[in-house]
């Protein structure tokens, strides 16, 4: 009677909303003040204030009609235009309007694109620890995913990347800052990353697409710099959302830059507007369309995360935790005290602390922290993790 697997993604939840909802539940059962929520991605700093002021201007300043009415299905073409004029000015890559297609946000940009590339039997190589959507994507593309595992080191293996492709992959997903790790891709492993792409595409004789991920792109720390990847590999299709940088989740606006470069460019970004029409992606809102319009190039004040991070990773470790200390994104990588990460979540439930186990992300073991959360939720909730490290320290 129903689509078995659509009951399936419906009737049970990513770990992650699922987390997120028993947060929310367990806050108003016991009061806010004694639940410490780590658990979702929920952007704590707020928007720049001249995306306020702008979005103020267009409500009063603008026809109805045209903020509130339908645009073309990929997006306005002036709204297009902006974001590729920004693109070229801050990357000298040459977008224009028609390589550009908006979204709402970036899941809906990697859903499309996908979709896009996806043929009976093509193979989409992902590299753990990943976002757990990946999977759903592709399988509901109908494609394969193809993980190449995590032992513990954050950086790319090569080794691993080179058994996983095959004649039948269709793309490599890389996502820096990466979610859940906050782990940064240097240069040097990018223009390796594009070396052996290119090598594959030699090889095979056709193109291999880098779909590259990059929500978090402006959420770095220190020197951190992540690589334009479209500027080392032509064949890149690149998917972005304001939700973190401009702290906009809820109004879900991004968008899918095809590059120029790539081969066939204009069928791929053809491929991009079939997928969005097939999955009724189209024509991201329009109000919010134009709020880009106006504050494309503006960028997050990240001080808050940072001292946050620092916050966190510095308590945690004081303790007896050990953390990898991120270079961007706003999520701290820890490793259970146990080993068993999906149990050592259920433990922290019982102080009261909700965070994510890394199995879901395919690195058991490992537990996820966003700390997107105000500083006064992470000052109160180290004696909670002090008594839950040390009760697991007595078994």
């Amino acid at each position: 009677m129903l689509n078995e697997e659509m009951y399936s993604l419906g009737s049970k939840r990513s770990v992650i909303r699922e987390l997120f909802e028993y947060g929310k539940a367990r806050a108003a059962e016991m009061g806010k003040d004694k639940v410490f929520d780590f658990s979702i991605g929920n952007p704590s700093v707020p928007p720049p204030t001249e995306v306020a002021k702008k979005l103020k201007e267009l409500v009063l300043n603008t026809d109805a009609a045209a903020l509130h009415g339908y645009t073309s299905a990929q997006g306005d073409p002036a709204v297009r235009a902006a974001v590729a004029n920004s693109l070229k000015a801050r990357f000298n890559t040459p977008y224009t309007a028609d390589n550009i297609y908006m979204t709402c946000g970036a899941s809906a940009a990697l859903a499309i694109t996908i979709r896009a590339l996806c043929e009976k039997d093509d193979e989409f190589v992902i590299f753990a620890p990943y976002f757990p959507e990946y999977e759903v994507f592709i399988k509901s593309a109908g494609g394969t995913p193809v993980s190449v595992s995590f032992d513990g080191d954050l950086g790319i293996d090569f080794d691993s990347l080179e058994k996983a492709v095959s004649d039948k992959t269709k793309a490599l997903i890389v996502n820096s800052p990466n979610n859940p790790s906050g782990t940064v891709y240097g240069e040097k492993t990018i223009s390796r990353l594009a070396e052996f792409a290119k090598a594959f595409e030699k090889k095979h004789g056709r193109p291999l697409f880098i779909i590259a991920d990059e929500p978090y792109r402006e959420l770095v720390y220190g020197s951190a710099e992540p690589p334009f990847i479209p500027n080392y590999y032509d064949d890149t299709i690149y998917c972005y959302s304001y939700s973190k940088s401009l702290s906009l989740a809820g109004e879900r606006i991004g968008y899918i830059a095809v590059s120029p470069k790539a081969q066939c460019a204009k069928d791929v970004y053809y491929a991009v507007m079939g997928a969005g029409r097939a999955l009724g992606y189209v024509c991201a809102p329009v109000l919010f369309q134009r709020l880009i319009a106006e504050c494309t190039d503006l960028r997050p004040n990240i001080s808050a995360y940072r001292e946050n991070r620092d916050l966190l990773a510095n308590g945690l470790s004081e303790i007896g935790y050990e953390c990898v200390l991120p270079d961007g994104a706003f999520y701290l990588f820890v490793k259970s005290p146990i080993g068993d990460s999906i149990e050592f979540a259920h433990k922290a439930k019982e102080e009261g602390i909700i965070i994510v186990p890394g199995d879901d992300f395919a690195a058991r073991g490992w537990m996820r922290i966003a700390y997107c959360v105000s500083k006064d939720v992470i000052d109160r909730s180290m004696p909670a993790f002090r008594k839950l490290f040390e009760s697991c320290m007595k078994k």
